[in-house]
C-alpha cells in the first residue's frame, strides 16, 4: 500500500541516521546542555537572523504547544486561536488540560469557482483580533472572564493555507497593542517557508512573533521541535516548567544532532521544496482527471472531494486522511506529501485515482 496519509509517516533523512550513527558512542551532558545542541542552535539564530534567541528542543507537537503556551500565560489567561486551530480541535483538550481555556475566533474563507474554500480559510486576521479585544477590554465585567493572554496561529494553517507578511505584521501589531504574546506553530513550517505562492520567510517570522517553533517531526527528523523565543530572556527559567510538562528528554543532544543537521548546507529547505514539488504534480495530476478540489492548498496538504463509492477502493490500496464530510455522498480527504516523497509515489497514486 501507498500511503499519503500523513506527512510524518517516514522515519528520517538519510543524513540524520548517518550523523546519529556516528554519534551514537559519545559521552554527552544531559537535558540539551550538550554541544550538539549548542551548535543547532546557533546555527537556526543564524538564519532566522537572531543574534540572542533563546532556543531550546523539545520532542513532538501537541508537548510543544502545550508547554510554550503554559509559559507565556498567567493563570487566569487562555490563548486566542482559529476555531480550526491545532490546539483547538486536534489536541484532545491539552491546553484545557494545562489549565488554560482556547478562545476562538471564527476563520471562513469565501467559495470560488474552483475551490469551497479561499485563501482565508484557517487564518485569523487582525480585525476579528481587534474586535475580540475590544470586546474582551469593552464588557464592565472582564476582570471576572479568561483573560486573552497570547494569541496562536500556525503556518501552515490545518487546512495548508498561509500568512502573508502583511497579514503577519497586522497580527504582530494588534499583539504589540494590547502587550500579549504572538505564538507561531510550525510544525509545518518548512513546507510553508518553501511553498511557491509565500513572501514570507523565516527572517519575517521571527521579526514578527514572540516565539515560534521550527517543526522536525514532520520535516525530515526522526522526531523533534526547535523552540525559538525572538527575545533574549524571554522565559526566565524554561528548564523548571518543560520538566513538569515532562517534556525534558535526557538524552537531549539526539535531538541537537537532529536540527544541527537539518541546518547544515540549507537541508531542511530543499528537503521541504521536494514536498512541495511533489503536492503540485498531487494537485495537477487530480485536476487533470476531473476531481474537484476542496480549497487550492499552496503547501503539501492537498484537500479533493471524493465520491464514497470511490474510497471503497482505496481499502488497502492508498492511504490518505479523513478531513470532514462534504454531503451525504461525498467526503473531503486529505493527500499529505512528505520531505522524501516521490515522483513514483505520485505516478502510482494518480494509477489508483
Amino acid at each position: 500500500m501507498i500511503s499519503f496519509s500523513s506527512d510524518y509517516t517516514k522515519g528520517a533523512h538519510p543524513n540524520i541516521l548517518q550523523r546519529l550513527a556516528e554519534t551514537n558512542f559519545e559521552q554527552n551532558t544531559g537535558y540539551g546542555t550538550d554541544r550538539h545542541c549548542e551548535a543547532a542552535a546557533e546555527k537556526i539564530r543564524k538564519a532566522c537572523g537572531l543574534d540572542d534567541a533563546q532556543i531550546f528542543f523539545l520532542v513532538g507537537g501537541t508537548q510543544t504547544n502545550q508547554t510554550i503556551i503554559d509559559m507565556v500565560l498567567g493563570p487566569y489567561e487562555g490563548v486566542v486561536a482559529a476555531t480550526t486551530g491545532h490546539i483547538a480541535a486536534h489536541e484532545a483538550g491539552a491546553i484545557e488540560f494545562s489549565g488554560h481555556k482556547v478562545l476562538t475566533i471564527d476563520c471562513h474563507g469565501e467559495e470560488t469557482d474552483t475551490a469551497k474554500y479561499g485563501d482565508n480559510i484557517g487564518k485569523i486576521s487582525a480585525t476579528a483580533l481587534t474586535e475580540l479585544l475590544e470586546r474582551f477590554y469593552g464588557d464592565d465585567n472582564h476582570e471576572h472572564m479568561v483573560f486573552p493572554g497570547a494569541v496562536y496561529i500556525s503556518h501552515p494553517t490545518e487546512y495548508g493555507t498561509l500568512y502573508t507578511k502583511r497579514e503577519l505584521n497586522d497580527i504582530s501589531a494588534v499583539c504589540r497593542q494590547y502587550q500579549i504574546p504572538l505564538f507561531l506553530d510550525g510544525a509545518r513550517l518548512g513546507y510553508g517557508l518553501m511553498s511557491r505562492r509565500t513572501d514570507v520567510t523565516i527572517q519575517d517570522i521571527a521579526g514578527a512573533v514572540d516565539v515560534f517553533y521550527i517543526g522536525g517531526t514532520k520535516v525530515g527528523a526522526m522526531f523533534g521541535e526547535a523552540v525559538v523565543f525572538t527575545h533574549k530572556d524571554a522565559v526566565k527559567h524554561p528548564i523548571p516548567i518543560i520538566k513538569q510538562h515532562g517534556a525534558l528528554l535526557a538524552k537531549g543532544w539526539l535531538l541537537g544532532v537532529q536540527f544541527d543537521t537539518l541546518f547544515t548546507d540549507d537541508l531542511y529547505f530543499e528537503i521541504s521544496r521536494n514536498a512541495i514539488d511533489m503536492a503540485e504534480l498531487v494537485k495537477e495530476g487530480l485536476v487533470k482527471k476531473g476531481y474537484k478540489m476542496f480549497l487550492d492548498s499552496p503547501t503539501n496538504q492537498q484537500f479533493v472531494i471524493m465520491d464514497n463509492e470511490k474510497l471503497k477502493e482505496f481499502d488497502g490500496k492508498v492511504g490518505y486522511g479523513f478531513w470532514e464530510k462534504y454531503d451525504d455522498t461525498h467526503t473531503v480527504i486529505r493527500f499529505a506529501t512528505d520531505w522524501a516523497t516521490t515522483k513514483e509515489d505520485v505516478e502510482k497514486l494518480m494509477e489508483l485515482l
